[in-house]
């Protein structure tokens, strides 16, 4: 399945990204688009169709930004950019529309455009982030249309990083295990999928085990992959996953979790239309909503 901030319909025109002459021309073209973002919130149209407002190349020259511009990639031959805005002190001087935070514009935006948005939010955080060498500390230069920095002092190439994160729903028999991460969901009665980083030298089985031991104490057998979302807070790639446990002891870290708990299907399945006095799970716009989903739906082929 295709989720939420995937489905870009971009060719990101590698070769292309290569010619400097190429790109500097395409930056200038009157058919170039380019969609701005201020304090990486996304430009929308501010009508009722909440559709990304992208600029001609006339009103992106007019804004005269100096943040980074990267190039996206192509659409039938037409070159679209990324601008970051968020020196201009008026930018609604130039231009309308209205900047949105991009979780609450992918809800309303079009499948493919949230793709855009993930693309192009997380290029701009990791330049925003990433503007000196981390071998030698030299202020580095973009090059490929943003797609790489690179060190004049020591010729170090850096490029856009992107964070696998390990998300998984656990079941066993008839329940399945939530939890409530620490911090500013504790409380709110919000449960969700364990997730967590995934670390270097380990498969995707692996960190699923790591993690759901670390936070629950819950040893886990089997691991299915479901499906992938790319999640541009900043870069990362949720990779999302079933597994069957093989205790149901629940040892909880609670440095990392408010609250971990076992729930019966008929309580998730309340949950998912609303109507559970206690408890609540993450909406569409998370893969962890539809992890929930299949397996209340019964599309999930471990042996549990």
């Amino acid at each position: 399945m295709i989720h939420i901030f995937a489905g870009n319909p971009l060719d990101r025109a590698d070769a292309l990204r290569r010619d400097p002459d190429w790109l500097a021309a395409a930056a200038d073209n009157p058919s170039s688009r380019f969609l701005a973002f201020s304090r990486l919130n996304v430009l929308l149209t501010g009508d009722k169709s909440a559709r990304l407002r992208w600029l001609t190349t006339t009103e992106a020259s007019a804004l005269n930004a100096n943040g980074e511009c990267v190039f996206l990639g192509l659409v039938d031959g037409q070159a679209h950019f990324a601008l970051d805005v968020s020196d201009v002190s008026d930018p609604f001087a130039v231009i309308d529309g209205e900047f949105r935070d991009c979780r609450t514009a992918a809800m309303a935006l079009p499948q493919a455009e949230t793709g855009i948005v993930a693309q192009a939010r997380s290029q701009l955080d990791w330049h925003a982030r990433h503007g000196y060498c981390s071998v030698c500390g030299t202020r580095t230069d973009p090059e490929r249309g943003g797609h790489v920095r690179r060190c004049p002092g020591c010729s170090a190439e850096h490029f856009p990083r992107t964070d696998p994160v390990a998300i998984m729903l656990i079941v066993n028999g008839d329940q399945c295990l939530l939890g409530q991460p620490a911090g500013r969901f504790a409380g709110t009665g919000l449960y969700t999928a364990l997730a967590g980083f995934i670390d270097q030298g380990e498969s995707i089985e692996e960190a699923v085990r790591r993690e759901v031991m670390e936070e629950a104490g819950i040893a886990v057998g089997e691991v299915s992959y479901h499906s992938s979302q790319p999640w541009p807070f900043p870069s990362s790639l949720m990779i999302g996953c079933h597994g069957v446990a093989t205790s149901r002891d629940i040892q909880m870290d609670d440095q990392e979790m408010a609250d971990v708990a076992w729930f019966s299907r008929e309580d998730v399945i309340r949950a998912l239309a609303g109507e559970h006095p206690n408890m609540q799970v993450p909406g569409p716009i998370a893969i962890a909503h539809h992890l929930i989903r299949a397996w209340v739906d019964g599309a999930v082929a471990l042996a549990s």
